[in-house]
């Protein structure tokens, strides 16, 4: 399995992946199941999702074990099996910490006939908001007194780590990737001693922007997919059939897992698939070494952590984080979000390879 790999070899290795993730998620749903491992929405759009069960990005784990005990000499898929593996390990603590609730917040709903601040939210009415920060705690219970906002629910909010050892740990992978040694260039430039930055930047970025937009049935899957095939696309035209096998694995998975990620969703991947296909993607990109058209395929993503952190830096202000729960929030169903976000990944993909055949 080492050297080159030929147009049948890369269709193998993608129907592997494929069949795998099916089977794989199709039995880990079957336990998660059984164990009633399931997920508990805190937007209140989504609590009708309750009970579907979620860290299914296991199946990603079994799967990425099937490939290295097959393709242990090929050195670059190895390397990428390596990588997702360690991602998804730590995604898996992050889910395993998050079966233990932190808190129960109030859902309250705006009785009243104006709009009334909560927090740092203006709420229309009948808007139904979560009590969440500190500031809206402090000021529900007047509004309870007055009679403005009435509570009619209960929100479990799981555990999570801080954020800075989410960050420690992110890091550590991109540490762990560039020990490797198979990163040495990138987008033209050599990088050195720059490698380690480098590395550890695209990894935090990839992860925490796949992180982020799971949170709909198919989005992160779905994206990543159509990223990850635009990717092997770009590879052909740029006459380079290395780029291809990372992202024929990251393909695989995902649209292994969309067979029940789809909408309605019978299971969701949780940190530990985000985990897999952020830290997977990043170094898919770059061990293929195609950063700009990378980049580019996962501007979606990207676009909702920048949105995110303006939010976060009340620059902007959100009913609900991330954006796509907002779009949610104001109207727009799931299906039309999901689709609109699909569509949005394969134009910027279209216009990258247009734009990579005739002006580059």
């Amino acid at each position: 399995m080492c050297g080159k790999m030929n147009y049948t070899d890369m269709l193998i290795l993608f129907l592997i992946t494929l069949i795998a993730s099916i089977v794989f998620t199709y039995y880990v749903r079957r336990i998660l199941l059984k164990a009633r491992i399931a997920d508990n929405p805190i937007v209140s759009e989504h609590r009708h999702k309750s009970g579907t069960p979620t860290m299914g990005g296991i199946a990603f784990l079994f799967t990425i074990l099937l490939l290295i005990s097959i393709y242990y000499q090929n050195t670059p898929i190895l390397i990428m099996s390596f990588i997702m593996l360690a991602g998804g390990i730590v995604g898996l603590v992050d889910d395993l910490i998050g079966l233990k609730v932190k808190e129960v917040q109030k859902l309250v709903v705006n009785v009243s006939n104006k709009v009334i601040s909560l927090g740092r939210l203006d709420v229309e009415p009948n808007e139904e908001v979560r009590v969440a920060t500190p500031k809206a705690k402090a000021e529900v219970d007047k509004l309870l007194a007055d009679g403005k906002v009435e509570v009619i629910g209960e929100v479990p909010i799981k555990t999570e780590p801080e954020e800075s050892e989410k960050i420690i740990c992110q890091i550590v992978l991109g540490i762990l990737l560039g020990l490797t040694g198979i990163v040495t260039t990138l987008g033209g430039f050599e990088l050195g001693w720059l490698m380690f930055p480098v590395v550890v930047i695209a990894i935090l970025g990839s992860i925490n922007s796949v992180n982020l937009i799971d949170g709909m049935d198919g989005l992160a899957a779905g994206i990543i997919a159509i990223a990850s095939i635009a990717c092997c696309v770009y590879g052909y035209v740029i006459g380079n059939m290395d780029v291809l096998p990372p992202f024929i694995i990251l393909a695989g998975l995902c649209l292994g897992f969309l067979v029940f990620n789809k909408h309605p969703a019978s299971i969701f991947m949780g940190d530990t698939g985000s985990f897999v296909l952020g830290t997977g993607y990043a170094a898919a990109v770059l061990i293929a070494d195609v950063p700009y058209f990378g980049v580019l395929a996962l501007g979606v993503p990207i676009f909702s952590v920048v949105v995110s952190l303006l939010h976060r830096a009340n620059i902007i202000k959100l009913p609900v984080e991330p954006l796509h729960h907002t779009l949610n929030h104001y109207g727009m169903s799931e299906t039309k979000i999901v689709l609109t976000y699909w569509a949005v990944t394969a134009i910027l993909c279209i216009i990258g390879l247009v734009a990579q055949v005739y002006l580059f």
